[in-house]
Parts: C-alpha cells; sequence; structure tokens
C-alpha cells in the first residue's frame, strides 16, 4: 500500500499544486478587488473623520409673515434633511446619510465675552446636563446652553439672564436667558468643528474672550429677524460605504457609477428641495423663509481620485508579489512533474523497446493524470468562489490548470523520444542551452524596457480606463523573466568560485570539501529549478519589502512636508488673530512666517520671459533659530539676505540664472525689481519649512527665495498664500485644535495642520495596510510552494547523492563528514539563490525606473528615498539557511537508515 501511495503520490501533488494556483488565479482578483474596498473605504472614512464628506448649505432671509405667521423653523430644516437624504441617487442610497444639520450665528457681545451661537441637531442630549435643560424650540426669549467651562469661566448659572449686543451681527438688543449647563464627555464631533463649545479661548492682546453657546432653531430665528440678518444653514452628510459595499465602486463600471452618482447627488437634492431654479436669488421657501436653493461642497470625489492614483502605484507590487507566486507555484509543478517522470522512466523505456510510441506515452500520462488535475481544478474553482465579490476569473484559473496539466505528458514526451537519454551530453546541448539562455535575456530586457516606456496602467488605462482594472500580462510576466534571466547568469557564474573554492579544498587532507565542491559546480545546470524557485521568491519578498517600507517612510515623508513644522496655519493673512492666539498657544516655541507671490518676471536687460515662478519669503533669522538644519534658512545666511536690503531691489536665491541678473516684474502699475544673488541650493527646494506654501499650488516653472524683510511693500492680501509655522517639542495638539477645528469642504477659515495627527493618518494608510496584506499573503504562499519545490528538488537529487555517500562509507566516511558533505553540495547554490534574490529584489525599482512612481503614491515635493527593510532581509536569508540545514539533518537521517545494498547496485550508468 505504501508503495502504490508512493507511486500515485506524486500525481496528487501535481493535483493539489493545481487547487491552489487555481484558487490564486481565479480568486485573486475578487481578493485585490475586496482588499481595494476596504482601502477605499477606510480612505473615505479618514476623509471625513474631522470634517462631513458633503455639506448641503443654503442662506435664509428674515421670516416673510406673507408665507405664514407661524413657524417651525426646527421642524422645517428636520424636513428639508430628510427630502435631501432622500435625494440620494440610487447607487449611494442608505450609504449617503444626514449627520447633523448646524446653524451658526455672527457672533454678539454678551457676558463679557463674545458670544458665538450654535444651533446643532446632534447637541447633546438630557442625559449630558449637569443643570437645567436644553433650549426650547418654542417662546420668544432666546435660551442659552452652555458647557461647564464656559459656565467657570464666566461665572453663569442656570436662569441667569445675559444681555445681548451687536458684535459682528448687527441690531442686536435682546436679553437671553441660561436654560442650562452641559457637560462635555469625550471627543464627540460637534466638539471636535466647534471647539468653542467646549471652553473659552482667550482674547488676544486684551481682546475679549471668545465663548460659545447652544440655542435652539427659535432662538436664531428671533435674533435674525430683529438683526435682519441672512443666515446660513449647513446639512452635513456622511458617506458610510463599507468594505463590502466599497469593493463595488472600485472596477471600471463602479468608479464610473460612483463619479456618476456623486456628481447627480447635488442636483437631485436641489431640484427635491426647490424647483423653481432660483440662480442665486432667494426664490426658494425654508417654511416662512425665503431661501437660496442649495449649494453643495464635497471633497469626497478628489478623494476618490486621489485613492485611484495611489491604488494604480500598490497594484504595481501585489501583481508583482502575485506573478510571483504564479512563478513559484509553476516550478513546482515541474519539479513535482520530472519527479514522476523520473519514478516512471524505467517502465516507459521499456515500454518504449516493446514498441510503444513516445506520443502514445505522453497521452497515456495526460489520461492518467488527467482525473487529479481535474479535482484541483474543481477544488481551485470552489475555493475561489467562495470569496466575496464578483465573479471569478474561471478563465484563468481554466489556463492554469490546462497549463499544470500539459506538463507532465510534455516531459515525459521529452524523456521517451527518439535519441533521448538520462543525461545528455553531446555538444548539440551546450548550444541549444546558449541559445535559451540569450532567449531568456533578450524577453527580460524586451519586458523591462516595454514597461518603463510604457508604464503600468498600459494602453487601456492611457485611454481613460478604470483605475482598477484586471492584471496587466505584460506585468504579471517581468518578474518570472527577470528570475529567469537572473538564473541564467547565476548559473553561469557561480560554478567558477566554487571550482577555485574546490582547488583550495583539494590542498588539504580531506576529501569533503574537495568532493563536495566539485559536485557541486558540476551539477550547477541542474539546480536551475531550485534555483529559479529561491530566487524568484526571494527577489519578490525583498521587492515587496522594500516598497512597502519606502512607502510607509514616504507618506511619513509627505506629511513633514506637508506640515512644514511641528504645526503650521495655513491662511495667516487672512486671519491674523487666529495666528497671534496660536503663537501664544501652549507648548509653542518659536514661530516663523512663509509667504509665497506669484510673479512673471522678465529680463531687465533683454525683455526676455523668465517664466511663472514662486516668489517666496521666509523670516530666515527665526527659521534658524527654530530648526538650525533649515537649508532654506542656511542658503539665506550664506547669501547675506537675512537682514533684509531696504533699497528698491529685492535680493533672491533663484532656481535658474546667474548671479547678478535682473528681473522685474509689474505691480499694480508699478515696476519692482528682482536681482539675482545668487543660484538657489537643490536642497532648498525640498525643505519642509517651504511645504506648506508650495503644496498649495501648482508647481511653477522656478522658484526664487528671499527674506520677507525685503518683502515689506507688498499687503497681506497680495500674497497668493501665507503660512506661519509653529515649534515646540511639547505642542499639546488639543489645544491647537480647540483654537482652530478642522475645516468642512469649502470653508473659508484657515487651516491649522499638526505633525502629530498627520503622522497618524499616514501611519493609518488603509491602502498601505492592503499593500502589506497581500504582499505578506503571497510570499508566505511562495515560500510554502518555494519549499516544497526545492524539497521535491532534493528528492530528485537524493539517489545520486546517496550513492556518492554509500560510496564514501565504504571508505570509511563518518556520520558527521557526510553531513558536511551534503550541506557544503547544497551550501554554493543557496549563497547564489541568496546574492540573486536579494540583488534582483533591491534592482527591481530601478529597473522599473518611471513605472513604479512612488511619488504619486504618497506625495511629498520628491520621489520618497529606498527604505531597505535588513531585518526582514536577514530573516529571510536565515529562514533559508535553516531549510536547507534541516534538509541536510533529514537527509543524513535517511542516508544511515538506508542500507549500502540499496544504493550499491551494478548496472548503472546514469551517475
Amino acid at each position: 500500500m505504501m508503495r502504490g501511495w508512493w507511486r500515485g503520490g506524486p500525481v496528487l501533488l501535481v493535483g493539489a499544486l493545481v487547487c491552489v494556483l487555481v484558487a490564486v488565479a481565479a480568486g485573486g482578483p475578487r481578493v485585490l478587488e475586496r482588499l481595494a474596498g476596504q482601502a477605499l473605504d477606510s480612505r473615505l472614512e479618514q476623509a471625513q473623520r474631522a470634517a462631513p464628506g458633503i455639506v448641503h448649505s443654503a442662506r435664509l432671509d428674515p421670516q416673510d409673515v406673507r408665507l405664514g405667521a407661524e413657524s417651525d423653523l426646527g421642524g422645517d430644516l428636520d424636513r428639508y434633511a430628510q427630502v435631501i437624504e432622500n435625494s440620494v441617487p440610487r447607487p449611494l442610497r442608505g450609504a449617503i446619510t444626514h449627520d447633523a444639520t448646524r446653524v451658526r450665528l455672527p457672533t454678539v457681545r454678551g457676558a463679557g465675552a463674545a458670544l458665538s451661537l450654535v444651533y446643532a441637531s446632534d447637541a447633546p442630549g438630557p442625559q449630558a446636563y449637569v443643570a437645567g435643560r436644553a433650549p426650547r424650540a418654542r417662546g420668544e426669549v432666546v435660551e442659552l446652553a452652555v458647557s461647564t467651562r464656559t459656565r467657570d469661566a464666566l461665572e453663569l448659572r442656570v436662569g441667569q439672564r445675559v444681555p445681548l449686543r451687536a458684535g459682528a451681527l448687527q441690531n442686536v438688543d435682546a436679553v437671553a436667558r441660561v436654560s442650562g449647563i452641559f457637560r462635555v464627555a469625550g471627543e464627540g464631533r460637534l466638539w471636535r468643528e466647534q471647539p468653542v463649545l467646549a471652553r473659552p479661548l482667550p482674547g488676544v492682546a486684551g481682546a475679549e474672550a471668545s465663548v460659545g453657546a447652544l440655542i435652539a432653531p427659535r432662538g436664531a430665528e428671533i435674533l435674525q429677524n430683529q438683526a435682519d440678518a441672512e443666515l446660513t444653514v449647513h446639512w452635513n452628510m456622511r458617506l458610510t460605504l463599507g468594505g463590502a459595499v466599497a469593493a463595488r465602486f472600485v472596477d471600471d463600471q463602479g468608479e464610473r457609477e460612483f463619479r456618476r452618482a456623486m456628481a447627480r447627488y447635488p442636483l437631485s437634492a436641489r431640484e427635491s428641495t426647490c424647483r423653481s431654479g432660483s440662480y442665486g436669488g432667494k426664490f426658494c421657501v425654508l417654511g416662512v423663509h425665503p431661501a437660496t436653493e442649495l449649494e453643495t461642497a464635497t471633497e469626497l470625489p478628489d478623494a476618490f481620485e486621489e485613492f485611484g492614483r495611489r491604488w494604480r502605484q500598490a497594484t504595481v507590487v501585489i501583481s508583482f508579489a502575485s506573478a510571483s507566486l504564479l512563478g513559484v507555484g509553476l516550478a513546482a509543478v515541474v519539479v513535482t512533474s520530472l519527479l514522476v517522470v523520473r519514478r516512471r522512466l524505467p517502465a516507459d523505456r521499456l515500454l518504449r523497446a516493446r514498441g510503444a510510441s513516445a506520443p502514445g506515452l505522453a497521452l497515456g500520462c495526460a489520461l492518467g493524470s488527467a482525473p487529479a488535475v481535474a479535482l484541483g481544478l474543481g477544488a481551485g474553482c470552489a475555493l475561489a468562489a467562495a470569496v466575496p465579490g464578483t465573479s471569478p476569473a474561471y478563465g484563468d484559473g481554466l489556463a492554469v490548470a490546462v497549463l499544470c496539466w500539459l506538463l507532465l505528458p510534455a516531459l515525459t514526451w521529452g524523456a521517451v523520444r527518439d535519441g533521448a537519454v538520462v543525461r545528455d551530453r553531446g555538444p548539440g546541448r551546450a548550444g541549444r542551452r546558449l541559445v535559451a539562455e540569450a532567449v531568456v535575456l533578450l524577453l527580460a530586457a524586451g519586458g523591462v524596457f516595454a514597461l518603463r516606456a510604457r508604464g503600468t496602467e498600459g494602453a487601456a488605462a492611457a485611454e481613460g480606463a478604470g483605475w482598477a482594472a484586471g492584471p496587466d500580462p505584460l506585468l504579471a510576466a517581468v518578474p518570472v523573466l527577470l528570475g529567469l534571466a537572473a538564473v541564467a547568469v547565476l548559473v553561469r557564474c557561480y560554478p567558477w568560485p566554487v571550482r577555485l573554492a574546490a582547488r583550495w579544498a583539494g590542498r588539504g587532507r580531506g576529501v569533503v570539501g574537495l568532493i563536495a565542491l566539485a559536485r557541486a559546480a558540476k551539477e550547477a545546470p541542474e539546480r536551475g529549478l531550485a534555483l529559479l524557485v529561491l530566487v524568484v521568491t526571494l527577489a519578490g519578498a525583498v521587492f515587496g519589502g522594500l516598497v512597502s517600507g519606502t512607502l510607509a517612510e514616504g507618506r511619513r515623508s509627505a506629511a513633514a512636508w506637508q506640515v512644514g513644522a511641528d504645526a503650521s496655519f495655513l491662511g495667516a493673512g487672512r486671519d491674523p488673530d487666529m495666528a497671534a492666539r496660536l503663537a501664544r498657544a501652549r507648548g509653542v516655541r518659536e514661530t516663523v512666517a512663509v509667504r509665497q507671490l506669484r510673479v512673471d518676471p522678465v529680463s531687465g536687460t533683454d525683455g526676455g520671459r523668465y517664466g511663472i515662478s514662486s516668489l517666496i519669503g521666509v523670516d530666515a533669522e527665526q527659521l534658524r533659530a527654530a530648526n538650525g538644519s533649515s537649508a532654506a534658512a542656511r542658503a539665506l545666511r550664506q547669501a547675506g539676505l537675512t537682514g533684509g536690503g531696504g533699497g528698491r531691489e529685492i535680493r533672491v536665491l533663484a532656481s535658474e540664472g546667474h548671479a547678478g541678473d535682473l528681473l522685474t516684474f509689474t505691480r499694480h502699475g508699478k515696476e519692482t525689481r528682482l536681482r539675482v544673488v545668487g543660484p538657489l541650493p537643490e536642497a532648498v527646494e525640498r525643505d519642509p519649512a517651504l511645504g506648506p506654501v508650495r503644496g498649495a499650488t501648482e508647481a511653477r516653472q522656478h522658484l526664487l527665495l528671499t527674506d520677507n524683510k525685503d518683502l515689506t511693500a507688498f499687503a497681506a492680501p497680495e500674497f497668493e498664500e501665507s503660512a506661519l509655522l509653529l515649534y515646540g517639542e511639547r505642542l499639546d495638539a488639543r489645544a491647537l485644535r480647540s483654537l482652530v477645528p478642522r475645516a468642512a469642504p469649502a470653508a473659508a477659515t484657515g487651516e491649522l495642520r499638526i505633525r502629530t495627527e498627520e503622522q497618524a493618518e499616514a501611519d493609518d494608510d488603509g491602502l498601505i495596510a492592503a499593500v502589506e496584506s497581500a504582499h505578506a499573503a503571497c510570499t508566505a504562499l511562495a515560500v510554502l510552494l518555494a519549499l516544497l519545490a526545492l524539497v521535491l528538488d532534493l528528492l530528485l537529487s537524493a539517489p545520486a547523492r546517496g550513492r556518492t555517500a554509500a560510496h564514501l562509507r565504504t571508505l570509511g566516511l563518518g556520520g558527521r563528514a557526510t553531513s558536511a558533505l551534503h550541506l557544503l553540495q547544497l551550501l554554493p547554490m543557496v549563497l547564489a539563490a541568496l546574492a540573486g534574490g536579494v540583488a534582483l529584489g533591491l534592482a527591481l525599482p530601478a529597473l522599473l525606473g518611471p513605472a513604479l512612481d512612488l511619488r504619486a503614491f504618497t506625495g511629498g515635493p520628491t520621489a520618497p528615498g529606498r527604505h531597505v527593510d535588513v531585518l526582514f532581509t536577514a530573516a529571510l536569508a536565515a529562514g533559508l539557511c535553516v531549510l536547507v540545514a534541516v534538509a541536510v539533518a533529514v537527509e543524513t537521517w535517511l542516508g544511515r537508515r538506508r542500507g549500502l545494498g540499496a544504493v550499491l547496485r551494478l548496472g548503472r550508468t546514469d551517475d
């Protein structure tokens, strides 16, 4: 029974391998789709973490008595919210839901502070009140609810009357009443978006403190009618897809469907709430209030498009991992088929001697293996169908199964054809081998050049196809072709040093080193399959680890570029009061102002156009004090531009030009002169201190750098972008965020960026997690298949090594020496595989060149630097060495149990 199992075992193993490869080929696209869906859902959730994803807004006039005497603004707002939610297109129905309705009045003065009055439908419920109750929706008195911190700061109590006077909201003269005190618990969305409700903000330069209070819709309506002012209502919506639903939108059809739905939704909401087509006028009605039609602001389509660009690059790594897995799996099938052919070879030769034809034997082998392959095909398709998602790629699975099925009869025919011998040492074999190696090298070079020239998106993507298209055949073929090319080079090269080592070992007294190294050099061509398996596996693992580490570090570097310092406030020129508050916040040690102008200068000598440029000014001395390693501060200091020129010319460092060049541009009808005092070092263009202002605009042709002291003639509104960089080792992110919450889409307020928050988002990137998961799964499965292929290859060569060891044992070779013999015989192949696999994995990014654009994945000013995972690479090398050691130990143990008569047989001529 054991002998029958052993004879049929390799064939059943072929069926098991077919099952695995079919499952990977047919179910791989579904797994990739599911990973893309989870990553897309994570990206959309991240985009809506601190601000609503979709904001509908309408401007309301005061109550019009002609529309009705009774007003129920709260009920009207709720009904509008229901209509807006019901207007969601069918593909996103149930995914876009109403989150909150907000009305924020302009500030009024009361209780010795600047009061921001806010109506929020998601305000805390009765359980949050420590005293009193929430403001009533009806009545003629404005009721306020404040937090416990506001109560303590202003010394308020329930029932206290608070006179309200005009502030930003004019013509107000009312008396409000404190109806309740609530406790702020946790990090609720309302407190993140309106931090002034949670705690007061201190005033700047003796100004009044800013505090917030909750009011009812009726209170907002009373103040609006009194001030005869216009109010803006915001209906905040959130898109929550979930991984399974998001997976529907990752193919070409789903991408188009998502874009159409997001483009149609604002129009549908506008038509549902106002059918008059007001075009900016207040011809719509919200209860008894004239209103404009809805205006919609959202950044979700941009986030979706950005995800698509990044996912294209993520599929490069995943495609390489899956292609390497399939290549290793096919190599394992070849090794298994060779083992079957070796076991059947004596019987097949006997049949050939009796008149059987080689095609007939191959056909019989195909028919004999068909049930196992069919069983593997069925099991693989069943596994692929178990993965949730669209229909599996059964065609790809069938193609893989047919290829695996044809390998066994093809190898059988090659072994028993006319003129075939077990080892063909004829002169024609060397020529055929040379031609095959040349073809492999040419194919690998052609594949790399084609991929570099065409890119990873392919022709379909260039014509506008979706970012979640199917697998790229060229992209899938390149890693296997490169692995074959590396093996061809290794097989030619590594026997030379092994022969030299054998000669050196021959000078000693022992024979183990000489025999082992000599046989290792002689059998190098026969180790081609094992080398291919190891090289492709190691190259894929190293390449995936390299890219994953590069992406993670690149995202962190891009986050540092976007922030520029420990924190930064974009729009400081538009809101100098808030910039002053941030500069005085807890933990802020130094502040640096960075400003940018868009200029289009011409040459002051010949009038030639210089090109659209970004003229950036920084506080050089402050930047040097805050960050001594800043390239911009160092360049300005070395050029002597830190004190300001004080003349009619603005002295600049230019990315293009020569010292002494004069550039001019016209501003408000007057000519402004720029004097180039030196070239701009390349390191300045990558200085994170310039990132906030440079990242806010499109890339320009040239960059000009100067000190802010030379830009005093420009008013704050003239600057295209301005930022205040905040430095401090112990910045209080919560205190900073309480001053400037994250802005909703299309908000005109400044933007506060905090490095710890940006880096936390970079570390929580679902796309990188998807790449790492896919890479880890493919690498783990490839390692298992490589282990199987290596063991089978060792079984193929075991009889020859066993006979050699038996001969030496008859001459007195001991057990330890036998183990050393096996180890030294395999060691050169292992070292060659390690060198080739690691080198190929590290060289793949350079070989692919523009086809692997990691900057589009990470962002930032330049492509991210490569980060090699040394620990992971060392672990792979150690694992391979342990594997070989285990194989040697097992083979030595089996050799000790094997009698000499089992291997020393007369009449064998194949060794």
